[in-house]
C-alpha cells in the first residue's frame, strides 16, 4: 500500500495512511467526539484493513476538536432509542468488539490525548500501547452519574490499577489529569500540548516511534492523588466500609469523591464495586461479556433514562434515582443485576 489520500474526508472519522502509519482522526468536534454507531464501524472497519497490511506498521488515533479525544459514546441516542422502545443492544455489541480488536491490535497503537477523555473515548484509547497525554488530558469514566457503569472494557483496566484508585475512579468518576494518569499506569508517555502537533507530523513521516516520543516529550507533570490514601480507603472489602473510610477521611481528594457520590445512581456504585473486584479475575474478553450483560439490565431501569435527563438533557445535575440512597440498595437487587 501507498500513501492514501483522506477516506471520507468530510466525515466523523477520517483514515490516511502516511509513513507506515494508519492515522484515525475522531472529526465530530462540536460533540466532542462522541462516538456514533457509524463512528465505531469506521474504527473498526481501518483497524481490519490495517492489521495485515504490512505497509501499515502502527496506527495514529488523534482528534480534530482542540478541547477533546473523545467526550464518550452518544449515550443520548441510547437513551432515545431505550425511551422509544427500540433495541439498544446493537451498538454496545459492535463498540465492543472494537474495543477487542484495539486491544488485540498486533502494532503499536498510539492516541495523542489532549483534552477530555471520558467513557466510550477510554475505550478507544487506553487500550492501544502508547497513550500519551498533554497537560490538558483529563480522563474519567463518569457513568455512575447517569444510572449506568463504566464499560468498554474499562471494569477491566480499572481492575489492574493501583489499589483503590480502579474503584475511586469507577464509583466516584473521579477525573484523571495527565500527572495522576501517568502516576497510574492509565498514560504511558507525556507531550506538552504545543509539540502534539509534531509528534503526530513526525509519525506520518514515517519517523522512529520511540525517537519521536523522546524529542518531544517532557517531565511528567506533579500527580497529586495520594494513592497511599486512596488505597486505605478505596482498597476496601465492600462498598459500606469504603464509605467509612472515606467519612473519616480529610482532604481535597476526599472532598471531591464524597461530593461526586451525592450525585452518582446508589445502584450504578455497588455494580461498579463488584464488577471490579471480578474483573481481576478475568480477560478483557469476559469483562466485554460482563458489562454487556449487565449494562443492558441497567439500560433497561429508569435511573439510566432519569440519570441522562439531569446530566445531557435539561442539564439540572439533580436526578431522583430508585434507591435514592446507598442505604437504600437492597443486595439482592444488586445480585439480580449482576446475575450471570
Amino acid at each position: 500500500m501507498t500513501d492514501s489520500a483522506a477516506q471520507n474526508p468530510g466525515g466523523e472519522i477520517v483514515t490516511t495512511v502516511a509513513g507506515g502509519t494508519g492515522h484515525i482522526e475522531l472529526n465530530r468536534p462540536k460533540a466532542l467526539n462522541a462516538l456514533t454507531m457509524d463512528m465505531v464501524h469506521a474504527i473498526d472497519a481501518a483497524l481490519r484493513a490495517w492489521e495485515n497490511d504490512d505497509a501499515v506498521t502502527r496506527v495514529l488515533i488523534t482528534s480534530a476538536s482542540p478541547k477533546a479525544f473523545c467526550a464518550g459514546g452518544d449515550i443520548r441516542a441510547i437513551r432515545d432509542q431505550v425511551v422509544a422502545g427500540e433495541d439498544f443492544t446493537h451498538f454496545f455489541r459492535d463498540e465492543y468488539a472494537m474495543n477487542q480488536r484495539l486491544a488485540d491490535f498486533p502494532k503499536p497503537v498510539i492516541a495523542l490525548i489532549d483534552g477530555v477523555n471520558m467513557g466510550g473515548g477510554v475505550g478507544v484509547s487506553i487500550h492501544g500501547s502508547h497513550r500519551v497525554v498533554s497537560e490538558k488530558a483529563m480522563i474519567a469514566m463518569p457513568e455512575v452519574a447517569i444510572g449506568f457503569l463504566p464499560d468498554v472494557g474499562a471494569t477491566y483496566l480499572l481492575g489492574r490499577l493501583p489499589k483503590g484508585v480502579g474503584e475511586l475512579m469507577g464509583m466516584t468518576a473521579a477525573r484523571m489529569g495527565a500527572g495522576d494518569a501517568l502516576a497510574v499506569g492509565l498514560a504511558t508517555h507525556f507531550v506538552p500540548s504545543s509539540a502534539m502537533p509534531n509528534v503526530k507530523e513526525g509519525l506520518l513521516a514515517g519517523e522512529d516511534l520511540d525517537a519521536v516520543l523522546a524529542r518531544f516529550g517532557d517531565t511528567f507533570p506533579a500527580a497529586p492523588l495520594p494513592l497511599d490514601e486512596v488505597a486505605e480507603v478505596f482498597g476496601r472489602d465492600s462498598v459500606t466500609e469504603i464509605l467509612a473510610g472515606l467519612a473519616a477521611t480529610s482532604g481535597t481528594w476526599a472532598d471531591t469523591a464524597r461530593e461526586q457520590l451525592t450525585t452518582a445512581c446508589p445502584t450504578s456504585v455497588f455494580v461498579t464495586f463488584d464488577l471490579i473486584q471480578q474483573s481481576r479475575g478475568r480477560t478483557l474478553a469476559q469483562c466485554l461479556a460482563d458489562e454487556a450483560v449487565v449494562g443492558a439490565r441497567l439500560v433497561r431501569r429508569p435511573d439510566f433514562v432519569e440519570g441522562i435527563r439531569a446530566v445531557l438533557v435539561d442539564k439540572t445535575r439533580d436526578p431522583q434515582f430508585s434507591p435514592a440512597t446507598i442505604s437504600d440498595v437492597e443486595d439482592h437487587e444488586i445480585e439480580a443485576i449482576l446475575a450471570g
